[in-house]
């Protein structure tokens, strides 16, 4: 189904978009379901970014990245997450870990991380969420005292995506917990196979199954201040910004997951006949596929939107981001995560007994959907966001 919605992307845009197409349709579909089945990781999804250059999309190109942009990003997430947004995740993930490097990191942290973070050399997480805490971050505990050359980091974090096979993680820790404004924390580069550093519990999750999901665990690990991102107290402001320019991955995510449902859910109503005719031709599916596509156009204007408005945006400092631009991120994601929601329920609706089924797509789809109205900030949240920057 062709996408009226490329009209206006760079040549470059439109033929990254089509390889990306080729790849998910040839590549990552066939073996989506199994995967979805058994649950762990997928190592060949990785490999196959690395061949086609797709782990530093949005990286500096000094630093080895494609420097393409976050639209870019969100076009090679949405393409792959039309059907399976398990591994849209690896490169989503991979910038997610990276960007808090991006923003606050020096040029020696850079050309140490980021070089082989660009390329899939090594894969990176974001360890923020604790048991206590996600979107209050003012109840997170994990601590890092400082030691001479080096900071002591205790502490748990918990549902970190890619926690277990992830080489390079950025982790939030409160660095002074007297002080009450948000110069409390900071954000450290903890490098896996550090003494004290260990992978506790694997989730099982509804849905995205082979994105490995875990604990972490911090049992006084020696992390050396040249680890340190930014100057101590910088942590809220990295974590925020970085979330500022990562929901809309997320919106990607859903975007595509949406997508992926509402083409299966069309084709299938052309080729499904009741009472004589394709069902397709019944006001009731027509209606719930009409509201689909200008809901899932509608989603798609306001991502790349979003993109846009996030891209002229230099990311050189921690200032924060203009309160438009900060309404617009957030708003991408919740919009996009409701109508991948929506969209996917009224697709299994639209397959009946079928769509119930593990044989066909949707129940996964639907599945999948749900994670993205949660993390990287609820959607409760992000209209609090939003209503806080009217």
């Amino acid at each position: 189904m062709e996408h009226i919605e490329r009209f206006g992307l760079t040549e470059e845009e439109r033929i990254l978009q089509q390889t990306v197409r080729r790849l998910a349709k040839e590549k990552v579909a066939p073996g989506a379901a199994q995967r979805d089945i058994d649950g762990e990781f997928a190592p060949d999804m990785v490999e196959l970014m690395v061949q086609n250059g797709l782990m530093g999309i949005d990286f500096p190109s000094e630093y080895g990245g494609m420097e393409a942009g976050l639209l870019a990003l969100c076009m090679v997430i949405e393409e792959f997450a039309k059907v399976d947004m398990a591994t849209a995740m690896i490169p989503s993930t991979q910038e997610l870990g990276s960007l808090p490097i991006i923003l606050a990191g020096n040029h020696e942290q850079k050309q140490k991380y980021l070089e082989p973070l660009s390329v899939g050399e090594k894969l990176s997480a974001f360890a923020l969420t604790e048991a206590k805490g996600g979107s209050d971050v003012a109840a997170l505990k994990t601590r890092a005292v400082r030691k001479g050359d080096s900071y002591i980091l205790n502490g748990t974090k918990m549902f970190i995506t890619n926690g277990g096979v992830a080489d390079i993680l950025t982790v939030y820790a409160v660095t002074n917990p007297d002080e009450k404004s948000h110069r409390a924390a900071s954000v450290f580069v903890v490098e896996k196979g550090m003494p004290g550093f260990t992978v506790g519990k694997k989730e099982s999750k509804m849905g995205i199954r082979s994105s490995e999901t875990r604990e972490l665990i911090f049992d006084n690990v020696e992390v050396p201040v040249e680890n340190r991102l930014g100057e101590e107290g910088d942590g809220f402001h990295i974590m925020m910004k970085t979330l500022d320019f990562t929901r809309p991955a997320v919106a990607a995510q859903a975007l595509g997951v949406a997508q992926g449902a509402f083409e299966y859910a069309t084709q299938y109503a052309k080729e499904r006949e009741t009472f004589g005719k394709p069902i397709i031709k019944h006001q009731a599916i027509a209606s719930k596929l009409a509201d689909m596509a200008m809901k899932i156009a509608a989603a798609r204007q306001l991502l790349y939107r979003t993109c846009d408005l996030l891209q002229t945006y230099a990311r050189k400092d921690l200032s924060r981001l203009s309160p438009e631009i900060i309404r617009y991120s957030s708003m991408s994601k919740a919009f996009c995560s409701d109508v991948a929601m929506e969209t996917a329920i009224e697709a299994v609706q639209i397959l009946g007994g079928y769509g119930y089924m593990m044989e066909y797509p949707v129940e996964r789809f639907m599945r999948d959907a749900k994670i993205t109205q949660i993390y990287e900030g609820t959607n409760e949240i992000q209209r609090i966001v939003i209503a806080s920057t009217l």
